[in-house]
C-alpha cells in the first residue's frame, strides 16, 4: 500500500523546509536507508531518508518550493498502484489548511479590541516580513549550486573530527561528500588565513650625502676595473686547523712576538707561492710577467675604505718577522701614516674577515695580480676522522683566480699545497 512521505520537523525551530533537491525521480526503485532528497532548514541542508521500500510514485513539491512541517512532498508504493485517492485526498487536505490559514489569518486581522490604526500597522509589518522571508528564499534558490551535499554518515564524521565541510571536495555522485572524502581530508590544505592588522607607521624619508674620498675613488676605479676586465672564477677548500691551534699555542708559549693565524697563512701562502709561480704572476695586455720575487699584500680596513700594505720577500721571513711588519704597517694605515712604498708592488693579495665571525666570502683580485685568498673563521663543527664522527675545527679559504692567467688546475694544486703546510705548519718551516 502506498505510503505518504511527509516533511519531517529536522529541527527544534523548523517551520517549513526547501527542496534544495531531488536525488530520486518518479519511478525510481526506493529502499528502506536512501537518500530521496536534501533539504534546507533553517540551520543547515540535511537529508531526507526513505522508511520504506517501494518505488516513487509521486513528487509533490519541485525542487527550490518550500513546504511546511508535516507538509505531503511524495508518495511511494508498489510498482503500478493507483494512487488517485490519495493524491485527492492530499488536495483536500491543502485546501483545508489554507481555508483554516486564511480564517485564523483574518479573525487576527479584524479585533475590535484595537485601533483601527494599529491594526493597519500591523499589517504592513506582517507584509514586510513576508516579503523579506521570499526574497530570502529567492536568494537561496539562485544559489542551488553552492549547497552542501553530504551523506549524513560524512557530516556526523566531520563534526566529530572539527572538519568544515564547505572546504571538503565530494567525489560521490554529483559532487556529494561521502566518508573517504571526510578521513582523506587535510586541514593544512585548507586553514583560511587569518587576516591581521597592521599598525600605522609614522615616519618621514631623509639622508645624508657623503663625499667621495679620494681614497674611496681610487678603490672604486682599481676594483671595478679589476673586476670587469679579469674574468674571475672561484675555488673553496675547507681546511682543517687542529694542528694548526696547537702549533700556534706552543710557539706562543716560548715566543717574545705573539703569532696570529694570519701570520701562519702569510707565510703558507708564501711557500706555496714559490712552488706555483703562475699563481705569483700578472696579466699586462700582450704578455704575462711571472714574479720570481714574492711580495704578499695583506688587506687592512681604515675609516676611509680598505688599504693593503705589503709584506716584501714574504717567503724569506719567520713568523716573528712577518708578525711584527704586518703589525706595524697595520697601525701606519689607520693612522694614515703609510707611504707609497707600503702599498704599492703585491704579487699576491691575502683577504681575511674571519675575525668579524664571516665563515666564507669571495673577494675580487687587487690589480695587477693573478689571484687573492680570502680567509673565514675557523668554526668548531663535526668532522670525520679515521671513520669516527669527533669535534674538529675548520676554516674555509676562497682562491679568486684571474682565468686569463690561471686556469682551475693551478688554482687547485696552488691550494691543495696551502692546506698542507696549514694543517702542518711544521712543514712551513722546513
Amino acid at each position: 500500500m502506498a505510503e505518504i512521505i511527509r516533511m519531517p520537523k529536522m529541527s527544534d525551530t523548523m517551520e517549513e523546509g526547501v527542496i534544495a533537491g531531488w536525488l530520486k525521480k518518479v519511478g525510481d526503485e526506493v529502499k528502506s536507508g536512501d537518500i530521496l532528497a536534501e533539504v534546507e532548514t533553517d540551520k543547515a541542508t540535511m537529508e531526507l531518508e526513505s522508511y520504506d521500500d517501494g518505488f516513487l510514485l509521486h513528487v509533490g513539491v519541485k525542487d527550490g518550493e518550500s513546504v511546511p512541517v508535516d507538509g505531503v512532498i511524495a508518495i511511494i508504493g508498489e510498482k503500478g498502484e493507483n494512487i488517485d485517492d490519495i493524491l485527492k485526498e492530499v488536495s483536500n487536505e491543502q485546501n483545508n489548511n489554507e481555508a483554516v490559514d486564511a480564517k485564523e489569518e483574518k479573525e487576527e486581522i479584524v479585533d475590535e479590541d484595537d485601533p483601527v490604526e494599529e491594526n493597519l500597522e500591523l499589517k504592513e509589518e506582517e507584509v514586510k516580513n513576508t516579503e523579506d522571508k521570499i526574497e530570502d528564499i529567492n536568494i537561496d534558490f539562485s544559489n542551488e549550486s553552492d549547497r552542501i551535499k553530504a551523506s549524513p554518515l560524512a557530516k556526523k564524521l566531520a563534526s566529530e573530527k572539527g572538519v568544515d565541510i564547505s572546504m571538503v571536495k565530494g567525489s560521490g555522485d554529483g559532487g556529494r561528500i561521502i566518508k573517504e572524502d571526510i578521513e582523506n581530508f587535510k586541514h593544512s590544505e585548507n586553514i583560511p588565513t587569518k587576516e591581521v592588522k597592521l599598525p600605522e607607521i609614522y615616519s618621514k624619508e631623509s639622508y645624508e650625502e657623503i663625499p667621495v674620498s679620494q681614497m674611496r675613488k681610487t678603490i672604486s676605479k682599481r676594483l671595478a676595473e679589476s673586476k670587469f676586465s679579469a674574468p674571475h672564477f672561484y675555488l673553496t677548500m675547507e681546511i682543517d686547523m687542529d694542528n694548526c691551534i696547537e702549533g700556534r699555542n706552543k710557539i706562543n708559549e716560548t715566543s717574545d712576538v705573539k703569532i696570529s693565524f694570519n701570520d701562519i697563512i702569510i707565510k703558507a701562502a708564501a711557500v706555496s707561492l714559490r712552488k706555483h709561480p703562475m699563481v705569483n704572476a700578472s696579466f699586462l695586455t700582450d704578455k704575462i710577467r711571472v714574479n720570481n720575487h714574492i711580495h704578499i699584500g695583506v688587506a687592512v680596513a681604515v675609516d676611509e675604505g680598505l688599504l693593503v700594505p705589503v709584506i716584501r720577500f714574504a717567503d724569506n721571513k719567520s713568523l716573528s718577522h712577518i708578525s711584527t711588519e704586518v703589525r706595524n704597517l697595520a697601525g701606519k694605515a689607520k693612522n694614515k701614516e703609510l707611504q707609497p712604498s707600503n702599498w704599492e708592488g703585491n704579487t699576491f693579495t691575502i683577504s681575511n674577515l674571519g675575525m668579524f665571525g664571516i665563515d666564507e666570502f669571495t673577494a675580487i683580485i687587487n690589480p695587477n695580480d693573478a689571484c687573492i685568498l680570502a680567509v673565514g673563521g675557523i668554526k668548531n663543527t663535526p668532522v670525520v676522522k679515521n671513520g669516527e664522527i669527533v669535534p674538529g675545527n675548520v676554516m674555509k679559504v676562497t682562491l679568486s683566480c684571474d682565468h686569463r692567467i690561471v686556469d682551475g688546475a693551478i688554482g687547485s694544486a696552488f691550494l691543495k699545497t696551502l692546506k698542507e703546510l696549514i694543517e702542518d705548519p711544521i712543514k712551513i718551516l722546513v
